[in-house]
């Protein structure tokens, strides 16, 4: 059994409890078949349609499969997708929590049939790859609750209240969250085979459940046009002439690797008051080590660890039961916030630095934030590769990313 936790164990659990159905869906590889088949707790039958014979089964005879009382984990659902209409026939049948525990690395067909098939009936988790205190054992995502539910001025105590040893991100970004290479491979070159296969993988074999697309050198042209791109504002028009693929296409191509979980859109916040926004969205991916893989980056830039701290926020917020919102902040006159935290009717600006040494000035969109929205902003989180913690100013808090995350 993997001796690591993951973060939405006890969400799962609580989910399993209420609901006759739980889909976790995530990426391959980022451990859904380990937490499904050793980790949740409670005797299940367990059935992967990897396997050929239970494929069969599914496709022939699914009441065979499914219409046992028992409960069921049913793995890897998108590889026969026609196995959810005998799911929603035997929960009709018995709704009895817990049922049903089905995972599928996310895809279109799956999304579309799961949507149709299991509204009410089911509850979605996502699993998204290992954030940094995932690999440390502690099986949660950064302190963001923490901070949430400390008033702004304790902050500073509350993060130096615990015992942390400075660390360096760049190793983390290179590693990414996928157990394999995170957890078990210890070279870059052993890292760099494993890439290599998984990007193979979901070229040749998940794309295809997706859809029928031929030309895969070109879609790999433009993941890498894509992964060299992270932190960015998306202009899907300027990524296809640098590629040489008709916009409409690459608007196609982006939304499967999204649907995949491979890609993250980070949307604008939407709230307008006084300053014109901007609304297109930014591109991040879902793991840093893949993406400076398919970008052939020798050294991870300030953009990666930007998108180390998005993983750590979207694991927490799907991980919650209740409702948070991600998304960026950046005016037409070029003010920008790097991520937006919305829980109820409250705003957490965060700005991110890879440098070693933030000041006054590094501070100054994060309070332009605040003068813009008021009461409702919290204060303002400034994450950097250093290691002070310190008040930047009254409303801006300069924290090292390690003691966040």
């Amino acid at each position: 059994m993997d001796s690591y936790p993951r973060l939405v164990e006890s969400a799962l659990a609580d989910r399993l409890r209420v609901m006759p159905a739980v889909v976790l869906t995530g990426a391959r590889q980022t451990g859904k078949s380990t937490l499904a088949a050793e980790r949740v707790v409670g005797h299940r039958r367990y059935a992967t349609l990897d396997d050929l014979d239970v494929r069969e089964v599914a496709r022939r005879d699914p009441s065979q499969l499914v219409g046992s009382p028992e409960p069921l984990t049913l793995d890897e659902v998108q590889r026969e997708p026609g196995i959810l209409s005998a799911v929603k026939r035997a929960i009709d049948q018995d709704r009895t929590p817990g049922r049903f525990l089905l995972t599928g690395s996310a895809n279109l067909l799956l999304m579309r049939q799961v949507s149709e098939s299991l509204a009410g009936r089911a509850s979605y988790l996502t699993l998204w790859p290992m954030t940094r205190r995932e690999q440390r054992g502690d099986g949660r995502a950064g302190r963001w609750d923490e901070l949430l539910g400390t008033p702004d001025t304790q902050w500073r105590d509350l993060l130096l209240a615990t015992e942390e040893p400075a660390t360096d991100w760049v190793p983390l970004a290179r590693q990414g969250g996928y157990p394999t290479p995170a957890l078990h491979l210890h070279t870059d070159r052993d890292r760099a085979i494993w890439f290599d296969g998984y990007v193979r993988t979901y070229l040749e074999r998940d794309l295809q459940d997706l859809a029928s697309i031929s030309a895969l050198p070109d879609v790999r042209r433009l993941m890498r046009a894509a992964a060299l791109r992270t932190g960015q504002l998306l202009n899907q028009t300027e990524l296809g002439r640098d590629v040489g693929l008709p916009q409409p296409t690459v608007h196609r191509w982006l939304n499967l690797l999204e649907t995949s979980y491979l890609l993250v859109r980070l949307p604008a916040y939407a709230v307008n008051r006084t300053k014109r926004l901007i609304k297109t969205s930014k591109l991040y991916w879902s793991d840093t080590g893949v993406a400076l893989h398919l970008a052939g980056s020798p050294a991870p830039s300030g953009a990666h660890l930007e998108n180390l701290v998005l993983h750590d926020l979207l694991a927490w917020r799907d991980a919650r039961l209740e409702r948070a919102e991600v998304s960026y902040w950046r005016t037409a006159s070029g003010e920008e916030v790097d991520f937006v935290v919305e829980c109820g009717d409250r705003l957490l600006p965060i700005e991110v630095k890879s440098g070693t040494n933030p000041s006054l000035t590094d501070a100054t969109r994060l309070r332009s934030f605040r003068q813009e929205y008021g009461d409702r902003s919290r204060a303002g989180l400034l994450l950097h590769a250093g290691t002070r913690t310190d008040w930047l100013a009254p409303d801006v808090l300069a924290v090292p990313w390690w003691r966040v995350l």
